[in-house]
């Protein structure tokens, strides 16, 4: 007689989920990837808060620890449109669980490091290159794939989750930290991720058509897209690239985006927290601030998203690189009271990541709607060798100097910089009236990059 298998109580709970859920089930599988992108955000925002307990345990030099943020930070960028690639042959469900799996793993490894280098292979490496995987661009491919209606609102939510996770996790990291030092951080840390990893497993099935469903919003006639390959996607993602850096306006965009990086995750991010702490201000009000900066970050960047609709792209970035250049060279001359570093954080966060929707706008313009997205990303790699620069670079100004002054002047001119740059950019309109919608102002680009889809149209190139 055979034997039956027992059926993991897992497993049947999900099932009892999606014939409840039915053809809403879209929803618990964007929910599961925020979760996972809140995770990969509170990761990426831990280095910040882990300088000056590192600097307590085991003296190192800010130069040294600042580099596992900046390698990370970098990795964390480049990995992207390879894990575009790794999606389509391995699996969406296959790659986000490993990512975890990957950051549970190196960020738990880190809790018997010794040396410098331990930190910067777990942090660094490892954990850089596992949640590059869990980024925008599973947001874009999880979007793509189970939704037809609501596409912009729920890209939007998921973009969100970067801000949401540095809210939530910096306070608690800092007065873990405050507490118990640097070990339950990154214990902490790797518990989230360890957590994570079956969850998304469970929740998130490779494709609607894979559990019998259709996306969110589909037509009753609806047919499941053809997959392009693995070798499609990156011949999509280098070709884009090499028509786009034939053209001024490429550079324009990358090195504006490489100081955007520079002036924000890279410098304020990583360390904001050990500035406050040379100041005389607590890890744990230093990371309020930090935390203060992610909320009002979400509105300003959904009013950003407004006015790209209403008014010329590249007014609005000079505005805002200015802004932020003049905001950067006050702040060490400020009391560092609370009033006056609160003034900042809500200043500050409004224009965070204000410069990314009339970026897009500008890429889409120049590039068509094919090209566009897929350039954006690798502009958005430019975003993080900036960040990266600065994390790196402003350790060592530190580590030298015994201050920060130099590193936020020079930031600050930066940005007086790319907001000069921003003008120069061209625009390649039919309409050059600023209302114009993106999708009826765009030229066709050279490369044929006009005529699809206004929304998620790069990331289907990639066969997303």
């Amino acid at each position: 007689m055979q034997e039956n298998n027992p059926v993991p109580i897992g497993y049947i709970a999900m099932q009892a989920l999606r014939r409840i859920t039915g053809s809403r089930y879209a929803f618990v599988v964007a929910a599961a990837t925020f979760l996972a992108l809140l995770s990969a955000a509170g990761l990426r925002a831990a280095p910040g808060v882990l300088i000056l307990p590192l600097e307590k345990a085991f003296h190192w030099d800010r130069a040294s620890i600042s580099l596992a943020a900046g390698i990370g930070i970098f990795l964390y960028g480049l990995t992207g449109p390879f894990a575009a690639a790794l999606m389509q042959s391995f699996g969406v469900r296959r790659t986000i669980s490993l990512a975890l799996l990957v950051m549970a793993v190196s960020t738990g490894l880190s809790a018997f490091m010794t040396q410098s280098w331990q930190y910067v292979a777990t942090w660094g490496v490892m954990a850089g290159v596992g949640s590059g995987a869990v980024a925008m661009v599973l947001g874009a491919t999880i979007v793509n794939r189970w939704f037809v209606a609501r596409r912009g609102l729920m890209l939007g939510l998921l973009t969100a989750a970067t801000a949401t996770g540095s809210l939530i996790f910096l306070p608690a990291m800092a007065w873990i930290a405050d507490q118990g030092g640097w070990r339950p951080v990154v214990l902490t840390v790797a518990a989230v991720a360890a957590i994570m990893a079956p969850i998304c497993w469970l929740l998130i099935p490779e494709s609607p058509d894979a559990i019998g469903q259709r996306p969110f919003g589909a037509p009753d006639d609806w047919a499941p897209p053809p997959r392009g390959s693995a070798s499609n996607a990156l011949a999509a993602a280098f070709g884009a690239l090499q028509r786009a850096s034939r053209t001024r306006t490429f550079w324009l965009l990358f090195g504006g985006f490489f100081i955007c990086g520079l002036t924000t995750n890279g410098l304020i991010g990583v360390h904001m927290i050990a500035f406050c702490g040379d100041r005389g201000m607590p890890e744990v009000k230093a990371a309020g601030l930090l935390a203060l900066m992610g909320l009002f970050d979400l509105f300003g960047t959904t009013a950003s998203g407004w006015l790209t609709d209403r008014y010329d792209p590249r007014k609005l970035l000079f505005m805002y690189y200015a802004l932020r250049g003049l905001s950067l060279i006050c702040l060490p001359f400020l009391d560092f009271s609370i009033v006056s570093l609160s003034v900042f954080a809500v200043f500050y966060g409004l224009d965070w990541i204000a410069t990314v929707p009339p970026t897009v706008r500008l890429a889409t313009e120049a590039f068509g709607d094919r090209d566009g997205p897929i350039v954006f990303g690798w502009i958005g790699a430019g975003h993080q060798l900036g960040a990266a620069t600065a994390a790196i670079g402003a350790g060592v100004i530190r580590a030298q100097s015994g201050q920060y002054l130099e590193a936020f002047v020079i930031a600050g001119v930066a940005g007086l910089l790319a907001a000069g740059a921003s003008l120069m950019v061209r625009r390649s309109l039919r309409d050059s009236s600023p209302r114009g919608g993106a999708s009826g102002a765009v030229r066709s680009s050279p490369s044929g990059g006009g005529g699809g889809e206004a929304d998620g149209g790069g990331f289907a190139a990639l066969g997303l």
